[in-house]
């Protein structure tokens, strides 16, 4: 069957793809690695005549010409629905060459305006991940067992977990103070609140936190959750900020600020916390409470300056944008796709292979000695590989098998995690030699380079199977399942380490040595408890081990039984396979 389609209206296709409901765009992004996905998003339409597929075919290409906007066009038949999407990639090509054009237009000087306020927005969502996610735990490393650093580590949940919420955000505001606005500078005056309060208070947690753990994890589960809040604002202002020519400037805003804001609360504020790198270099020694209040402060002024200075243009809000229940729906629609649900067991326990490596191994290593600045630098050389990784990954995950160098990245990603397994158990005494810290740069780099290969493979193919007509829902549904995979594990395997941990306290008494149950002799307070009675803790048995070891053979398993032939069948299917029927 052949459509005509009038030049002088777009198709039903086109119009829903070009559609912009902010509730689809504060959805686009899941985590603070995550690029801001710029595609197609969902809008409710209620045709005016009633249509069902008795309806003849040129009475309902006769309303999608006359009155396209009222149409939903999953109502149509197979056939038609498969051209219209046809008709989708031709405008698509369209659509390419007059971006083409238009990006040979200088940027102006209002999105040039537009994308410092994005970096500086995401900078400051960066700064508390980088803190919750990375320094805090190697500060709190001498002073707490793995089972009390499990119990902070569910601080970094919410960040996954924002889906739940997003709707809502988007969904509630006030017009006076503007649709995003309303969220990002009450949620941004939070968070430099709670720095505020933790740098007034960093002397009593951080002294005794063995005694402050509930507290601790609560104060930063809030800061993470607050920030994930802004994050879903600042995505769905982003797109409205910048011009239509100039959008995918928005995820480069991004991750210049995420990255930016979390290097420098992880890799830069762990080197100039250290007394020995400050007395090296002839550098300030930076407190915690210091760098805390200094980012309260910024979060005061970047927030003094939205309310007053920064006025948020309207945005056209429809009965569809407001919809909560019909994004939920939708949601809850993917969810029920058999070929999701195998997708979504492939990304919960997928990861498990390397989880221990992941969660435990850094720890680990300063256990044993490796100085938190040297592992900040390790950090920080790695990062510009990580750049170009994602480059070479995006090329070779093009076409129609992009989950090869996906399941091919499993291997080496494993075998790594296995290598820092024995790095941790053949681990020098301190000082370690120039060639040892080299050696441990060329494996943190290659380990980081198969796993971008990783990340940037699955969202190709997430960006392959995903409704152009829901894209933005269907993408942040995935991505959400993609950082559970990596998160809900976390607490399982630091508490696992103490669990098949076995500690002694030895105590010699008259000549004769007593050995004592012991909890764990990796803490201060561990290890205190024996030196009260006058003995040595003593790990007998590490539960990192055991854990690593039971992890990696499940991830070996797991890929050959279950993820490979899985995946080789996700990947062979058609698009109509992953798409939804909208009510």
């Amino acid at each position: 069957m052949s459509v005509r389609r009038k030049k002088s209206k777009d198709s039903k296709a086109k119009q829903l793809r070009k559609s912009n409901s902010p509730t689809d765009q504060a959805m686009r992004k899941s985590s603070s690695d995550e690029s801001m996905a710029v595609s197609s998003s969902l809008n409710t339409f209620i045709p005016r005549t009633p249509i069902t597929s008795r309806t003849p075919v040129s009475s309902r290409m006769a309303m999608l010409e006359d009155g396209d906007e009222e149409l939903e066009l999953n109502l149509l038949g197979d056939d038609e629905r498969r051209e219209a999407r046809q008709g989708l990639g031709r405008d698509e090509e369209e659509d390419e060459e007059d971006l083409a054009d238009h990006a040979k237009r200088p940027i102006s000087s209002k999105d040039k305006r537009a994308m410092v306020l994005l970096c500086v927005l995401y900078l400051i969502q960066g700064v508390p991940l980088g803190l919750a996610l990375g320094s805090v735990p190697f500060l709190l490393k001498d002073h707490l067992s793995y089972s009390q650093l499990a119990t902070f580590a569910l601080s970094s949940y919410p960040y996954s977990l924002k889906l739940l919420w997003s709707p809502i955000v988007d969904s509630i505001f006030s017009p006076y103070i503007g649709r995003r606005k309303s969220w990002i500078i009450p949620m941004q005056l939070t968070v430099g609140s709670v720095m505020l309060y933790i740098s007034l208070n960093v002397q009593r947690l951080m002294d005794n936190p063995e005694n402050h753990v509930n507290e601790l994890t609560f104060v930063f589960t809030s800061l993470v959750l607050i920030s994930a809040t802004q994050d879903i604002a600042v995505d769905g202002w982003a797109l409205t900020l910048l011009s239509h020519e100039n959008l995918s400037y928005a995820s480069t805003c991004q991750t210049i600020g995420l990255n930016t804001g979390y290097f420098a609360s992880f890799t830069v504020f762990l080197a100039f916390n250290s007394v020995e790198f400050s007395e090296k270099w002839g550098v300030p020694h930076l407190t915690l409470s210091g760098y805390l209040r200094f980012w309260s402060v910024v979060c005061y002024m970047v927030t003094f300056w939205l309310l007053f200075f920064k006025k948020e243009d309207k945005e056209p809000a429809t009965e569809a944008d407001l919809s909560i229940k019909g994004v939920y729906k939708t949601i809850w629609a993917i969810c029920k796709l058999k070929h999701i649900q195998s997708l979504i067991i492939v990304h919960f326990f997928g990861k498990l292979g390397f989880a221990a490596n992941e969660a435990a191994t850094s720890l680990k290593m300063v256990e044993k000695g490796f100085k938190r600045e040297e592992l900040a630098i390790a950090v920080l050389i790695d990062f510009p590989f990580q750049i170009i990784g994602g480059y070479l990954a995006a090329s070779w995950s093009r076409g129609d098998r992009p989950l090869r160098p996906w399941i091919w990245a499993f291997w080496p990603r494993l075998g790594f995690g296995l290598m820092a397994t024995f790095i941790v158990y053949y681990f020098p005494k301190p000082p370690i030699s120039t060639g040892f810290f080299v050696f441990l740069i060329i494996h943190t780099v290659l380990s980081s380079f198969s796993s971008t290969v990783q990340f940037v493979g699955i969202s190709a193919f997430h960006t392959r199977i995903s409704d152009p007509l829901i894209g933005g829902t269907y993408m942040t549904l995935l991505n959400t399942f993609t950082n559970l995979g990596g998160t809900w594990p976390k607490w399982f395997i630091l508490k696992g380490v103490d669990a098949f941990s076995v500690a002694i306290c030895k105590v010699t008494e008259a000549g004769t040595e007593l050995a004592v149950q012991a909890s764990e002799c990796v803490s201060e307070h561990g290890q205190a408890t024996c030196r009260e009675i006058g003995g040595t803790c003593v790990t007998e048995t590490d539960g990192y081990y055991i854990i690593s070891a039971a992890c990696f053979i499940f991830g070996i398993v797991f890929l050959v039984a279950y993820i490979i032939p899985t995946a080789k069948k996700l990947q062979e299917l058609p698009p109509l396979a992953w798409r939804v029927k909208l009510s």
